[in-house]
Parts: C-alpha cells; sequence; structure tokens
C-alpha cells in the first residue's frame, strides 16, 4: 500500500474510530500531505524504505525550509506536530501489518523546548473588550464581538469550540456552559456575570436582526450564517487595534491569558487542566512556568537589591 493510500484509510479511521475533531483532522491531512510529499521527492513508495534516520532528516528539513520549493521553515511547535503525525502514519501502519517497526517513534523534534505562550494582562484583557460598545447605540455585529470576546476569555474554550456551539446551548444560562472538546470530549465551564451579561444583550438586541433563519449557531455573520473562523480572527484583530495594543493577538491569546490569570490567582493546575479540556495536566503545566515568570519579574522590577 503506498503512503497516500495508506494516509487517506488512516485519517478515516481518526475520523470514524477516534471521533478526532474536524478541526484536528485538517491539521493532520495538512501535515500527512507535507510528509507525502517529500516521500515522493526522495522517491519512497513504501514504509518499509524508510529508516530513523531518514524521519530525523524530515524533521530537520521542516525547521529548515525548502526555498527552492517555496517553503518556508516550520516553526518548532508546528514541526513538532508534524512529527506526531509521522509517528502516526507509521504506528498505524505496524497495527495493520505494513511495517515490521515504528522507525519514527524514538525521533525527537527538532530543538526541544520549553515555549511560554504569548498572554495579555488583566489590563490589556480589559481594554481589548471594552474597546467593543455594548451600549443602546451599539451595533448588532457590536454586541456579537464583544459576547464572542467575553465568552473567550471568560470561560478559556477554544474559538473553535465556541463557534460550534447552538443558541439553544446558551439560551438559559445558570453560570455554567457546556462545551464539546476535542475527540468530542464535554466538560462543564463557569460563565461570570460580565459574559453572561454580553451574551444575554446579544441575544435580546443583536442576534435576531443578523438572524435570516438559516442557521442554528450562536454567532452569526451579516448574511445569517455561522461565524467563520476568518472572521473571528478579524473581530479580535480590530479590537486590539481600537484598544492600541501592540502585541501578536489571536484567539488563542485569551485562552492562554485566562490560564495563567486563574494559576496566578491560586487555582490549582488540575482545576485549570478540567478547565480548559487538557487531556493531560502536563499540557497545563506550562501556565504555571508563566506564574513563575511573572513572579520574576515583579521582584526584578521591585527589589533593591536585583
Amino acid at each position: 500500500m503506498t503512503p497516500e493510500a495508506l494516509g487517506k484509510k488512516w485519517l478515516r479511521h481518526l475520523a470514524v474510530e477516534k471521533g478526532l475533531s474536524a478541526n484536528t483532522l485538517s491539521n493532520y491531512r495538512r501535515d500527512l500531505a507535507r510528509y507525502i510529499d517529500w516521500l515522493e521527492a526522495q522517491k519512497i513508495s513504501d514504509l518499509q524504505q524508510v529508516d530513523q534516520p531518514m524521519v530525523e532528516h524530515y524533521v530537520a528539513y521542516l525547521r529548515q525550509g525548502d526555498p527552492e520549493a517555496g517553503r518556508a521553515p516550520l516553526a518548532q511547535s508546528s514541526a513538532a506536530r508534524a512529527l506526531i503525525v509521522v509517528r502516526g502514519l507509521h504506528a498505524f501502519a505496524l497495527v495493520e501489518g505494513l511495517i515490521e517497526h515504528n522507525v519514527a517513534a524514538k525521533v525527537q523534534p527538532a530543538g526541544a523546548g520549553q515555549h511560554l505562550p504569548e498572554t495579555l494582562s488583566v489590563q490589556e484583557v480589559t481594554r481589548l473588550i471594552e474597546s467593543i460598545p455594548d451600549t443602546e447605540a451599539a451595533t448588532a455585529v457590536d454586541l456579537r464581538d464583544r459576547a464572542l470576546l467575553e465568552l473567550l476569555y471568560g470561560t478559556g474554550a477554544r474559538i473553535s469550540e465556541l463557534l460550534a456551539l447552538h443558541v439553544d446551548q446558551v439560551a438559559n444560562l445558570d453560570g455554567l456552559l457546556v462545551i464539546t472538546g476535542k475527540g468530542n470530549k464535554q466538560r462543564l465551564v463557569p460563565v461570570g456575570r460580565q459574559a453572561q451579561a454580553a451574551i444575554e444583550a446579544y441575544l435580546v438586541r443583536g442576534r435576531p436582526s443578523l438572524a435570516k433563519g438559516r442557521s442554528h449557531a450562536l454567532f452569526l455573520n451579516s448574511r445569517g450564517n455561522a461565524l467563520s473562523r476568518t472572521s473571528a480572527w478579524h473581530v479580535l484583530k480590530q479590537a486590539a487595534q481600537r484598544a492600541g495594543l501592540e502585541k501578536e493577538i489571536s484567539p488563542h491569546t485569551l485562552r492562554h491569558s485566562y490560564a495563567s490569570h486563574l494559576i496566578e490567582g491560586g487555582a490549582d493546575v488540575r482545576v485549570v487542566q478540567e478547565l480548559l479540556g487538557h487531556a493531560s495536566v502536563t499540557t497545563t503545566q506550562i501556565y504555571t512556568h508563566i506564574s513563575a515568570e511573572n513572579l520574576r519579574n515583579v521582584w526584578a522590577s521591585t527589589h533593591p537589591r536585583a
């Protein structure tokens, strides 16, 4: 079986048997296509021909890029995810009896290290959210955007999780929201008063004028269809410009800020793990490093002998 045919079979397996989200499958599909293209360039038509040094060379290739082919170097996090896909494909080939050993199993990401994600201070989050009006003069789009940002920071949810919400899921909020995360796993997340007020204002004064009866999605665009990820990013970029924030901001920035502010406020890391929907506490522990970094910065700027 060719790597391409095997890859298609593996993706079907991940979708049907593992229940991976459409967004995760899209990322896997892109990384898989990149690996298959590289194998074809190496004249490899069977995974039996691949050995561990080849996989290590591929990871190095991702980090270095390929100017002649128009491929920019991948960031460390992107290269690490691409390696996960390579390992997964080879592991699936092993289960299918197509190879004798998973030669990718022991390959390590190039330049592995701890990456501390960009976060906003509480004051910066406030400026960001309050850059969108919620007064009587606010438009339906203003109310939608305000509710989106309040919910992003108020729940720490992924943007894909919020855009998948239906209006009936928030119609009678009682301080808790059921969020469906990766692998269709559900979790309960508290929703604060400010986020609830923003959602209520949007449902009463904003969404009815956007709705055209076509979609049950909570967040709608001006045509009455579900708001897309691209449009949600645009909402955030515009708000950041209005707030005068110079940091590179994405929807994930609010998720990171939510987690780091909880840790800094004394929340237990396992509680934060549950709120974020992380499968492992190891993933959540990066925010304890952010908190420690914050302590060092405060000490360095205030201690007379720093």
